[in-house]
């Protein structure tokens, strides 16, 4: 006999690994005991750990880890930008996500012409337009920010999410591939992940067709990057060659949870109203005592 679905699930959700947890128990009853004085010991432990978090000030990992890949990309000559949240239909269509394609039903308009962002990518390659105009090159830019799209919830898909998505226009264009493998390295550096361990794999996409996915050791895509000149560019006015990489923040933070021998799943490693400082939030209180 071992621990219902229910059971291993609420377990994992007060920190117990599922595959650490005891197994063939005699019967329901003893299997019913064992949980009981593991759930009753978790929930004491994510009490304890909201007190300290409350006391010592903490703050959110995914908060803390936007800090450092910011600080890291301004220290190596990329410039921070701050786009809209929504995106007009007309940039989404310049991306090739029109009717039929495979994002438009994950798509929340807002009205009838415009969409909560499902990526980062259409208002930057609008910024690239100008400033391809203006600035000598190559133009370096980054933005850290959520995105939205409607999603099967699960251990790897959240409705909203945040992206990290940086892009380099004007490069040579025989030094596109080892620049992708260099910055990739630069987020995971500035990650406090072991970039030694990380693997890019050739995967297809449904916006840019084939690109290249920075996996971790555990087989979690965290990043997607892509090249130009792509067949994307015309619709834009773009004709010099260009390296794109987006990671998924989340994800990230789901990596270095996994380096330090933890699970986490993107309902706590996100925006979220179930956990604080990682500790489940839905159990029971401590009276006060004077």
């Amino acid at each position: 006999m071992d621990f219902s679905s229910e059971q291993v699930k609420r377990l994992a959700e007060l920190g117990s690994d599922p595959d650490a947890l005891p197994a063939g128990f005699a019967g329901k009853a003893e299997a019913n005991r064992a949980y009981q004085s593991l759930e009753k010991a978790g929930a004491r432990a994510c009490a304890e750990g909201i007190r300290r978090h409350l006391k010592g000030g903490g703050r959110p990992e995914l908060n803390l880890l936007k800090e450092s890949l910011a600080g890291a990309l301004v220290a190596a000559g990329f410039t921070e930008v701050a786009t809209p949240l929504t995106v007009s239909r007309s940039f989404l269509e310049k991306m090739g996500i029109g009717p039929g394609h495979q994002l438009t039903d994950q798509i929340f308009w807002v009205g009838k012409n415009r969409a909560v962002r499902p990526m980062l990518a259409p208002n930057l390659y609008s910024l690239m337009v100008d400033l391809l105009r203006i600035a000598p090159k190559p133009v370096s830019v980054f933005e850290i920010g959520p995105c939205m799209r409607r999603e099967t919830k699960g251990a790897k898909h959240a409705e909203e999410f945040t992206m990290l998505n940086l892009a380099e226009f004007g490069l040579p264009k025989e030094s596109r591939r080892e620049r992708v493998r260099e910055l990739a390295m630069l987020v995971l550096d500035a990650a406090g992940l072991p970039k030694d361990r990380f693997r890019l794999e050739s995967e297809e996409s449904g916006v840019y067709g084939e690109t290249l996915d920075v996996v971790s050791p555990e087989g979690l895509e965290v990043a997607s990057t892509a090249m130009g000149p792509h067949p994307l560019d015309r619709a834009w006015g773009v004709d010099v060659p260009w390296v794109g990489l987006g990671f998924g923040a989340e994800r990230l933070v789901m990596a270095r949870a996994a380096a330090r021998g933890e699970r986490m799943g993107l309902s706590r490693a996100g925006s979220t109203l179930s956990y604080l400082g990682g500790w489940r939030l839905n159990v029971p209180g401590k009276e006060e005592r004077a």
